[in-house]
């Protein structure tokens, strides 16, 4: 048995959610008001006969225990099994855990805590912080703000902070490790930051990682952050998620800006779903300064580590939209023209596949950031993200404006840019829209775009990358799914698969380490960079899956069939559920109905797989 079934063994799904929300008993389950969004009537239940939950609200989600605790805490699902298992009494193996590291990172959130208390205690009373106070005044920052926000200032010294911290018993070595000092060629140390407002950088669960650092004079860069870390790494980093988290949740929506003013002045305003990107930096191959004196001048930008104003929102990372999906599917980009380039659209697609939603974005005012908008009218602000669009019809506006489609030229032009991003859609009847809006606005024929399409689609249905040889396993894990199992194995030994698999959803995967492991492979789309990608919980399962060899006769086939049966069983599951909630919920307002009309769809829906069956005389057995 693995440590996820056992954890799933020891744990009741209903003493777990009772930690977080309260259940009255409705028949044989437990409903609440759903912890996911505001609600006056009831419409979160607990299924402890199947061990799952559902809400019937605006949610339209449920899962498993894991699901639960990921969204409920903002958690991925290494976090959540570690959780659970301490919660169960269930040891996670060093194999699996491979956390050996743990103590280590916790002394570092310790280091960086005490230092952005050590800068924000300067801030607030050291004389030498007249220039920073006076800058966050200018910004008719409260002293609320300040606090919420963790602001300080770092004095201008080469020791202060390195003295301050190991005064409080904290090594050099836990410094440099922290980021927090530079190692010259001769093995000295001195401060990083100095005479810079300071920026605490946190993780959704309130550890202190890192920190960012404003230059309040001409030094340059004029904006830099901490090396990565241990427990700093900018590419997987959202600016103030941990004050943000409850807002987007309650809110179902996020809002993306680009700098740490433009963050804070929304939060001071009322806007307390906006975080910022904080971008890969083009220089993060050199990973800590070098220097060779300390009365050498400070270095030029880009040559420290990353600035969160320069390399902006188009870097935002798979990592990052990982941890928004936790949150929210509706995401909204704050662009500036700057930003707002093709390879920034492009991956704005990307990233909708992984949020199986449309990224929507606002264009700002030449010259002016979210903070300039803000402060001189936030009205106006709310008139931009009630106005956001699409990405991709935001692209379509910004290319076609460039170019004179009267122009054979520009036609073909527009035809093959817009064409690349079209055929970046996962989803066939998103493509077939954008296909249509292009044929209107280029005057070209239907058949001849989507020929377009379907070419730079090709690469990728061609590629066959070769499979390693594997090694049976004498014993086999646990398997809480069979078909969930078999259809995982046949999308790792077939990567060529991925494009017959559009009809295939997450939530058909019922048990979170199988739908775990599928999103990343929908991501990452190459089984070599799928362990790298998958945390180290899910190796134990990856193994397992890969280990056992499937026929290699007719696997689209195979692959059609067991989507089928995935879809009927995900369907015959909700069905099940509203049969149970409907005599409970009757007395609910407008909750009967609307199950009603859901039962009525599912039956529609499972009318279509019959007849689908009726229609392939293939085996039912065809997947063993």
């Amino acid at each position: 048995m693995s440590v996820i079934d056992e954890v799933k063994q020891k744990l009741d799904i209903v003493e777990v959610v009772s930690q977080y929300v309260t259940l009255t008993k409705a028949g044989r389950n437990f409903k609440a008001r759903c912890p996911f969004h505001e609600e006056r009537t009831p419409s979160f239940f607990v299924f402890p006969e199947r061990q799952s939950w559902h809400c019937f609200g605006a949610c339209g989600t449920g899962g498993d225990v894991f699901s639960f605790v990921m969204k409920q805490q903002g958690m991925d699902f290494g976090e959540a099994l570690r959780l659970l298992a301490q919660q169960a009494g269930v040891t996670v193996p060093s194999r699996i855990e491979r956390d050996t590291r743990k103590d280590e990172r916790e002394r570092l959130y310790q280091v960086n805590e005490a230092t952005a208390k050590f800068f924000q205690d300067q801030l607030l009373h050291s004389t030498t912080a007249a220039k920073a106070q006076d800058y966050l005044s200018g910004r008719a920052f409260t002293t609320d703000t300040v606090s919420a926000f963790q602001l300080g200032f770092s004095p201008d010294s080469y020791e202060a902070l390195k003295g301050h911290l190991q005064e409080r018993g904290f090594s050099e070595k836990e410094v440099l490790d922290a980021g927090l000092l530079v190692e010259a060629d001769d093995g000295r140390t001195r401060d990083r930051f100095r005479g810079r407002l300071m920026f605490p950088i946190h993780d959704a669960r309130g550890h202190t990682t890192g920190f960012g650092a404003r230059a309040l004079d001409d030094s340059l860069p004029k904006y830099t952050n901490s090396p990565q870390t241990l427990v700093f790494d900018k590419s997987g980093t959202l600016y103030a998620i941990d004050l943000a988290a409850t807002a987007i949740r309650k809110q179902d929506r996020v809002i993306i800006v680009e700098g740490y003013m433009d963050v804070i002045t929304a939060h001071q305003n009322g806007f307390t779903n906006v975080v910022a990107s904080m971008g890969t930096s083009i220089t993060e191959e050199q990973p800590k300064d070098s220097w060779r004196t300390f009365n050498e001048p400070r270095k030029p930008a880009g040559i420290e580590t990353g600035d969160i104003e320069s390399e902006r929102t188009k870097n935002i990372s798979t990592r990052q939209i990982n941890t928004i999906r936790r949150l929210t599917r509706n995401v909204i980009l704050a662009l500036d023209a700057d930003t707002a380039g093709e390879e920034a659209m492009l991956r704005c697609v990307d990233y909708e596949n992984i949020l199986d939603a449309e990224i929507r974005v606002i264009l700002l005012p030449d010259g002016n950031d979210p903070d300039d908008v803000i402060r001189e009218d936030p009205q106006k602000w709310q008139g931009l993200l009630s106005d956001a669009v699409p990405v991709v019809d935001f692209t379509f506006s910004t290319k076609t404006a460039r170019l004179d489609m009267t122009t054979a030229g520009d036609q073909s032009r527009a035809v093959h840019e817009l064409a690349a991003i079209i055929a970046r859609m996962k989803d066939a009847v998103r493509r077939d829209h954008y296909i249509r809006r292009l044929e209107i606005l280029t005057k070209t024929r239907y058949n001849i775009i989507e020929g377009i399409v379907k070419e730079y689609m090709a690469p990728s249905r061609q590629s066959k990358p070769k499979r390693e040889p594997t090694t049976t396993q004498a014993t086999q894990l646990l398997i809480s799914n069979p078909l969930e199992e078999y259809c995982l194995r046949l999308l790792l030994h077939y990567p060529e698969l991925i494009n017959m698999s559009e009809g295939l959803l997450p939530e058909y995967f019922q048990d979170s380490q199988n739908r775990e492991i599928f999103i990343t492979w929908q991501q990452v789309k190459d089984l070599s960079l799928l362990k790298d990608n998958l945390d180290p919980t899910l190796w134990e399962q990856l193994d397992s899956l890969i280990s056992l060899d499937v026929i290699d006769n007719k696997v689209d086939d195979k692959l059609a069939n067991v989507v089928l049966r995935l879809r009927e069983q995900y369907l015959r599951g909700q069905k099940e559920e509203r049969a149970a909630v409907l005599a409970a919920a009757a007395e609910e307002e407008g909750i009967g109905a609307k199950l009603d009309e859901e039962d009525i769809e599912g039956n529609n829906r499972l009318l279509e797989i019959f007849k689908e069956k009726g229609r392939d005389h293939r085996s039912r057995k065809g997947w063993t």
